[in-house]
């Protein structure tokens, strides 16, 4: 049921509501919706009459009769109104105060049919309370005069506090024995309560043996047959033991918050330090290839096969090091880079993976299978070089197949989403392992059979993440592999 508003309030509802009348008439009469004026200003004398005043109803009707004459009747645009039309304006006048009437009846109506539940809410209280019904349950109730003086105290109310009825009611005041911490100003809880009859908060009470309790408390106001408050009912309930987890869960989300940002910021500085130290080491480690080189082509007459097969071991370590450091490197760039979204073909950028990929193959015997790709919204950059650590995984990890098979197709494409996949004939590998494939440096293959860093396909999910997608992968020993990523489109920001 609204609530009355005052007399300005209620003229300036009538004004407003009239006004975004002649405005949605005025809007509709441009899109050649015409004939509509007479609803759409009944409408706002509804409004006005359902939020309002009676006498703002009967303003909204003149100024609403004079509008509608000022902008929709010949001559436009003044108030001139002709012997023809008396009639249309007196059914219009008619139609509006018959609305009006209807519509303060009706909340009339409801607004008794309130009244008349409150009352009878109160009979029943008054009644169980009679009966001494209230004593048997363990929800704790008090009844107070509107001086807040107890008149009524039940057993839950004397096992919830310690206090015992005989000894405060008639006597003492609820505020002051309880020691009640209010929400908000008891002035406002107050106002609220005679405006509405009702009022539901969470209040800190004391007990009797000085320890504090949080209850869920519910205020009824009762009336008399004038309409005169006489009486309120609060209800009780103890939440102590839920406000007190709720605000444990409070702080574990805030310290979880906290050590998230903690985790981002070492993590930051993690992906600076290993960039740093990479960059660093490129220098020394050029060095030691360059001279090694060196000592291998000057010295060759004078080293021994021993010594020469050391040399070769250096230069081969020093090398591998080198691919870790620039895979490294670019693992931490692809953290610390920003995206730059933009619409791109994935068939394109399937067929550059795979023209890359293949001229490092060494001219071995694959099989490709290239299916057809949407076009999509991502890092163009990014998006390539995923493609390419997963072709050049499948080309690897077929070396030792006579004929290889590599198949690149979508295998899911929603409106919002896509799944591509890359499936090969190769060693495969055990899916009990599969967790440890994602990892920074982690290999489920010695070095001696397949080269590699151990970097790639952390470097591929880290750039799928940042797409807002997942990879994973199936396999099975000897049996081939299939690695999934799916993209995400971004979300458009709300305007």
């Amino acid at each position: 049921m609204p609530k009355p508003l005052s007399a300005i309030q209620s003229y300036g509802l009538a004004v407003l509501a009239v006004s975004v009348a002649l405005a949605a008439a005025l809007l509709l009469e441009r899109y050649n919706f015409r004939g509509v004026e007479f609803t759409v200003f009944l409408l706002a004398i509804v409004v006005t009459v359902w939020y309002g005043r009676t006498q703002a109803a009967v303003f909204a009707v003149v100024f609403a009769v004079l509008i509608f004459n000022y902008f929709f009747t010949e001559p436009l645009h003044t108030l001139y109104v002709t012997r023809a039309e008396i009639p249309y304006y007196f059914i219009f006048v008619f139609f509006a105060s018959l609305l009006a009437w209807f519509t303060a009846i009706r909340r009339r109506v409801e607004r008794e049919l309130v009244q008349s539940r409150n009352e009878l809410e109160w009979e029943v209280a008054e009644r169980t309370q009679q009966a001494s019904l209230l004593d048997l349950t363990h929800d704790s109730i008090c009844v107070r005069d509107m001086d807040d003086v107890i008149t009524f105290w039940n057993r839950g109310a004397e096992e919830l506090y310690g206090h015992r009825a005989g000894e405060l009611v008639g006597k003492v005041t609820t505020h002051r024995l309880l020691q009640t911490v209010f929400p908000a100003p008891l002035e406002d809880i107050n106002a609220e309560l005679l405006s509405t009859g009702r009022w539901d908060g969470v209040l800190e009470h004391t007990k009797a043996d000085g320890s504090g309790v949080v209850v869920s408390s519910r205020w009824s106001l009762r009336r008399d047959e004038y309409g005169n408050a006489v009486a309120i009912l609060e209800t009780n309930n103890d939440i102590t033991e839920r406000n007190r987890r709720e605000h444990e869960i409070r702080t574990l989300n805030e310290e979880l918050g906290k050590r998230a940002a903690e985790l981002e910021a070492i993590n930051k500085e993690l992906e600076a330090f290993a960039y740093s130290v990479s960059h660093d080491l490129r220098a020394p480690l050029r060095h030691m290839v360059g001279f090694t080189e060196l000592l291998k082509k000057n010295a060759a007459s004078l080293l021994d096969d021993k010594s020469q097969r050391y040399v070769t071991i250096i230069l081969d370590s020093a090398k591998r090091m080198g691919n870790l450091i620039d895979d490294l490197l670019a693992f931490s760039r692809i953290g610390r880079a920003e995206t730059h979204m933009a619409t791109l073909s994935l068939q394109h950028l399937v067929q550059e993976a795979v023209t890359e990929v293949r001229q490092d193959a060494g001219g071995r015997n694959v099989v490709w299978r290239v299916g057809k790709f949407p076009d999509w919204c991502g890092d163009r950059s990014m998006l390539r070089l995923a493609l390419v650590n997963l072709v050049s995984n499948a080309v690897k990890f077929t070396r030792t197949r006579p004929q290889a098979e590599i198949e690149i197709a979508c295998v899911d494409q929603r409106q919002d989403q896509v799944v591509l996949f890359i499936r090969d004939n190769g060693v495969g590998f055990d899916m009990k392992y599969v967790d440890k494939l994602f990892g920074v440096f982690q290999r489920l293959h010695p070095r001696e059979a397949f080269e590699g860093t151990g970097i790639g396909l952390a470097t591929v999910q880290r750039i799928v993440h940042r797409h807002g997608g997942t990879v994973w992968a199936e396999g099975e020993v000897d049996n081939g592999a299939t690695f999934y990523f799916s993209l995400s489109k971004p979300q458009e920001p709300d305007l």
